[in-house]
């Protein structure tokens, strides 16, 4: 099936993507939220000391790295972002946008955390409060935006394309 830009199939993507993307950040938002107030005095043990909740705040990127680089990571966050919108328009194939959409709302978790927690001014630390033993702590954000590029990067492994138009080659 071959769908053009703004037929109803391809708008039907757009909402998929969408709506995978405010859940996300939806998501992400209510558990930090829960996190910040329920956690703040001492960590739960779910699986001993396998799986806790710990409340941390993270001012780098995934791993803690680049800590003194939050403007730089705010920007590249907003950057891709926008590629994501650019290419939402794109999009006719289900898969392209559940995964676009869970690193979209993965980045908008983070990013709204960058941007309205101290010190703000998209230098604000990250929430995070999922701890694995020997892992690094992490969100609900972080577990989205992970399984987004997975997934993105199947789909360029296995070649399947964004939309049917660039496929047939009858792009304008």
């Amino acid at each position: 099936m071959q769908a053009k830009r703004g037929t109803t199939l391809n708008v039907v993507i757009r909402q998929k993507l969408a709506l995978i993307a405010f859940s996300v950040l939806l998501l992400d938002y209510l558990s930090k939220s829960l996190a910040v107030t329920k956690l703040v005095d001492h960590p739960i043990s779910i699986l001993g000391t396998f799986l806790k909740l710990e409340l941390t705040f993270n001012t780098g990127a995934a791993f803690s790295l680049a800590t003194s680089k939050t403007i730089f990571l705010s920007s590249f966050s907003i950057i891709i972002a926008a590629l994501i919108f650019y290419f939402a328009t794109k999009i006719d194939r289900a898969r392209w946008a559940i995964f676009l959409g869970l690193i979209l709302g993965g980045i908008l978790g983070n990013l709204t955390d960058r941007i309205f927690r101290a010190p703000g001014g998209l230098q604000g630390a990250v929430v995070d409060w999922i701890k694995i033993s020997h892992w690094p702590t992490f969100n609900l954000a972080d577990s989205a935006i992970v399984v987004g590029v997975l997934g993105v990067a199947y789909l360029r492994f296995t070649k399947q394309p964004i939309n049917t138009i660039i496929n047939t080659g009858k792009n304008k």
